[in-house]
């Protein structure tokens, strides 16, 4: 083990108090709150050490919540969201709760289950300005918003692009029951083609709805 300051080491692991779980630079963990009824905070461990008195404590990058950060929660906002913040901290290692996974955003749309512990992280936050990277996001639907892993969305068989079924005028349970789908304006496209006489003839598709989570 390396010294840092006088009496300080760097250590190379923290067990968990009354677990068996072992924390290491790298790893994300939950951590006490100070209020009890809040959620407990996400941070990543940079680094752990002790003093000449056994302390541990854990050097951490903060996670924020949509609510904790400028402007708040937004509607496409994951319940499992969090931002990976500039804020850094020392806190005692007997605050830490567990670990948990915070997953890119595309390996989280592609769990298969996702567990209490799971979370994902797809931008960024400047604490001190409130600034995000990547300040852009692609937007879908014709409500223009961001894709959010926690609602259905349906893709459509002309356009390809995707939609959320509330915005086409249809259930979750008619979204998921519908072999095929396409938006209003494909299907307006497709209707003029029909009434146009015989000299346009349009194939019946063969594609099917994908109503998974994941976009492709």
């Amino acid at each position: 083990m390396a010294k840092t300051k006088t009496g300080k080491r760097d250590l190379d692991s923290y067990t968990i108090e009354g677990t068996n779980k072992v924390v290491r630079a790298g790893d994300c963990v939950l951590l006490r709150p100070s209020d009890n009824g809040t959620l407990s905070y996400v941070a990543r461990i940079e680094s752990v050490e002790a003093d000449v008195r056994s302390n541990v404590k854990a050097r951490v990058r903060w996670y924020y919540r949509p609510e904790e950060s400028v402007g708040g929660r937004r509607q496409f906002h994951g319940s499992k969201e969090l931002f990976l913040s500039d804020h850094y901290d020392v806190q005692s290692a007997h605050t830490i709760e567990g670990k948990c996974t915070v997953h890119s955003f595309k390996n989280y749309t592609e769990l298969k289950n996702v567990e209490p512990d799971d979370y994902f992280c797809r931008f960024e936050y400047k604490a001190s300005t409130g600034a995000f990277t990547p300040d852009r996001v692609a937007v879908y639907c014709k409500c223009e918003m961001p894709y959010n892993p926690d609602d259905l969305m349906v893709q459509c068989e002309g356009c390809n692009d995707w939609f959320h079924p509330s915005c086409m005028g249809m259930t979750i349970e008619e979204a998921k029951k519908s072999e095929h789908f396409k938006c209003s304006d494909c299907a307006a496209v497709n209707n003029a083609k029909k009434s146009d006489a015989s000299l346009l003839l349009s194939p019946p598709g063969d594609g099917k709805v994908d109503s998974k989570r994941r976009k492709k």
